[in-house]
């Protein structure tokens, strides 16, 4: 057992696409030097607003291996959620892409434990953990490290095959795998069409966002009221927002999902603006029944909602 790295690294990445995963890479656990600094002036600088999580762990962010002991492998994982359909009315409040569906949270620990499991049975006693977006892991750089795509000027993870609509997860485990190469290349390039259309100006400079100006945290991670001066920038988001995303070129190689849980509900699409300003508790509870629309609750989504009927 444990003698065979690149057989057990392509049983891995083919139960990965199995599962639904889009892409899967594979990095050797250790340090992350490059992002070590970043990370800490980002922090300095208050750009992560009231998300006060992301001073927390600081080390455990930028070494697996104080996750998971004896980690020698971290194993990063695409999950498309680019939808095929889109809301119906072109008016109505509007919601980000990637919340349409089922909470990912649920659907991608599902597929994470699955391959954890598959990887216990076919390769032996083997300690990991999962995780998705929920934990201090720095998702992008890994995937980077593991070659799946580059980091581009929004932030977000870019890959050459499929864009950017697809969520990141991880398997850190004690196994010892045959690695890929880090993507080293930018492939942004001149282009700065993401920081031109944030209304916001929440791109500060490439690869530098002010979380406290981007319009995803002013309706999911604030919880105050949403400050005056964003009153003419919201473009009509009430949770969420894809505007650095839909502008991008990569996204002309983005392919509606196959994955049955993150299709949207038909009452959510339909919904009328009327619908909207009128939503009730009740409705809501039913549109978004495992949704990860339920983290802003119904309060903090009529907050949006109210937000959005003053301009």
């Amino acid at each position: 057992m444990y003698n065979n790295p690149a057989k057990y690294s392509k049983l891995i990445k083919d139960e990965a696409l199995r599962l639904g995963f889009m892409q899967c890479g594979i990095a050797r656990a250790g340090f992350l030097e490059e992002e070590a600094p970043r990370l800490e002036k980002w922090l300095n600088n208050n750009y992560h607003g009231q998300m006060i999580y992301m001073e927390n762990h600081f080390d455990k962010r930028l070494d697996p291996r104080l996750l998971v002991e004896g980690a020698k492998s971290v194993i990063s994982l695409t999950l498309n959620y680019f939808p095929e359909e889109r809301q119906s009315d072109p008016d109505a409040p509007k919601i980000s892409k990637y919340a349409y569906g089922m909470d990912y949270h649920t659907v991608i620990k599902d597929k994470l434990f699955e391959l954890l499991n598959f990887i216990s049975e076919e390769i032996g006693e083997v300690s990991g953990r999962a995780f998705v977006d929920s934990a201090p892991v720095l998702d992008r750089a890994w995937a980077k490290r593991a070659g799946i795509g580059w980091i581009g000027k929004n932030s977000n993870l870019i890959s050459k095959k499929s864009g950017s609509f697809f969520f990141l997860a991880e398997l850190i485990v004690d196994l010892e795998l045959e690695y890929d190469g880090a993507f080293e290349t930018d492939h942004c390039g001149t282009c700065t069409k993401c920081i031109d259309a944030c209304p916001t100006e929440a791109i500060l400079n490439p690869f530098v966002i002010d979380a406290k100006k981007c319009i995803s945290y002013l309706t999911i991670e604030l919880r105050e009221e949403i400050p005056d001066g964003f009153n003419d920038k919201m473009d009509n988001w009430m949770f969420g927002c894809d505007i650095c995303q839909d502008v991008c070129p990569w996204n002309r190689f983005s392919v509606p999902h196959s994955e049955p849980k993150l299709q949207p509900s038909e009452n959510l699409l339909s919904m009328r603006k009327e619908d909207w300003l009128d939503i009730t508790e009740d409705v809501f509870k039913v549109i978004f029944k495992n949704s990860a629309v339920k983290r802003t609750k119904f309060k903090g989504l009529t907050r949006n909602i109210d937000f959005l009927k003053r301009l």
